[in-house]
């Protein structure tokens, strides 16, 4: 059965002449820069959401020990946010033919007879099949996220990010079970003339990507390689343009905000939630009806968008970034600054504690966030009123939304209806 050509766990199976150490070796070398900088930057922005401050902010409850580098997340730079999870998502999305040409190029290993021949055979293969669901869960959960499209069972956040660190073990032990063949296999084909009108590089005889009677060629390795290049460049130039913002945004053909912006004027810039998805109707919004509620040492004040106005109003230029990568150019807000708002309440302006944020939303991820004294203090954190100079519109948080350097999109509330501050 197992001389049997017609059977995947025959080497005389897998016939492609492209198959081999160099191929191979090239595209893991590739990913494992890559996949390093993903790891990293996921890690980050997780981080950004401060999980350790309060359990609403904390979508993994059960971390234990995965929590440990988790650190305060800084206002400065006001990008730093949208510069990380730009960096992410596009690199997930630009890696996506690399992991693809990566899985295809050792697929003859997933079918191998038999199962493990010793103990460090047994953990390669282990760690090759961990590695290869890991990273399909990761790029799919990750593009479905982008996309805004959740079919899959459960939050996105726990998923996503259990998976990384189960991917990322095997990544790891993979790595270092085949890393140093990787390198020789490079250096023993690097000075090596190509063979044959399309340039096929020789390989290393006995090696299980070799196939034992490959078909002709029709590409070389080299071409293949320019081939999945061309893809990730591809994949680049229409995705990149959501994290840049501006006139790019027009480029990122295949993310999901990646046309025109919606609207025009002074509103006109993307949005993940409107009013009417969240439930937030007219009458509730209304100058009448709308009450903020401001709760600290001294008691509580509720303040209408009138006596919200009489107060010392400043302005900001902060973007919004969100975790599917999209984020906004610098837009202009100006509102009452939250560290004056812990002041109305008996707290020292210059040194406020952490503020508790609930909006007028009932259902739904997000509804309420906590925020750090850190970012309280800044003195560019806003309860925002007006954006470019106009009243907020509904879906971007009328009569009242947080706007925070450097936090995540969903962490800048919008129709808020009470603040709480205190050491949370």
């Amino acid at each position: 059965m197992r001389d049997d050509p017609r059977l995947p766990s025959t080497p005389a199976f897998w016939r492609s002449p492209l198959r081999g150490p160099w191929f191979t070796s090239v595209l893991g070398l590739v990913l494992l820069v890559g996949i390093t900088v993903l790891f990293v930057t996921g890690l980050v922005s997780y981080a950004a959401y401060n999980p350790d401050l309060s359990p609403v902010n904390d979508k993994t409850p059960d971390k234990g020990l995965l929590g440990f580098y988790l650190f305060a997340w800084p206002t400065h730079p006001h990008w730093l946010y949208r510069l990380n999870q730009g960096v992410h998502v596009t690199l997930g999305v630009t890696l996506i033919p690399v992991l693809l040409a990566k899985l295809w190029s050792v697929v003859p290993r997933l079918f191998t007879l038999p199962p493990a021949r010793s103990l460090a055979h047994a953990l390669e293969r282990i760690s090759l099949l961990l590695l290869v669901g890991g990273g399909l869960f990761e790029f799919v959960t990750g593009v479905l996220n982008v996309q805004l499209d959740y079919v899959f069972p459960g939050s996105f956040y726990p998923l996503h990010f259990y998976g990384a660190w189960v991917f990322f073990a095997a990544f790891v032990a993979h790595a270092c079970l085949k890393l140093p063949a990787a390198l020789r296999a490079l250096r023993h084909l690097r000075d090596e003339p190509g063979s044959g009108a399309l340039g096929q590089r020789r390989e290393e005889p006995g090696s299980d990507l070799v196939s034992p009677r490959p078909a002709a060629p029709t590409v070389s390795r080299r071409g293949a390689l320019w081939f999945v290049g061309g893809g990730s460049l591809l994949l680049f130039v229409t995705t990149v343009g959501q994290s840049v913002g501006g006139p790019w945004r027009r480029t990122a053909l295949l993310a999901p905000h990646g046309g025109p912006d919606p609207g025009s004027g002074p509103n006109g810039f993307q949005i993940n939630k409107t009013a009417a998805y969240a439930g937030i109707s007219a009458a509730e919004r209304s100058a009448e009806a709308w009450r903020l509620v401001v709760t600290g040492r001294t008691g509580t004040v509720r303040l209408s968008r009138a006596d919200l106005l009489q107060l010392p109003l400043h302005s900001s230029a902060l973007p919004i970034a969100c975790v599917e990568g999209w984020s906004t150019s610098d837009q202009w807000w100006r509102g009452v600054r939250l560290r004056d708002l812990a002041a109305l309440v008996g707290y020292d302006g210059d040194d406020p504690p952490d503020v508790f944020v609930e909006s007028l939303q009932r259902h739904g991820a997000f509804r309420r966030a906590a925020l750090r004294a850190n970012q309280v203090a800044d003195p560019r954190s806003l309860l925002a009123l007006y954006v470019n100079g106009e009243e907020l519109s509904p879906d971007h948080g009328h009569p009242a939304r947080v706007i925070v350097p450097a936090a995540p999109g969903v962490l800048n509330t919008k129709w808020v209806a009470r603040l709480t501050f205190g050491d949370l």
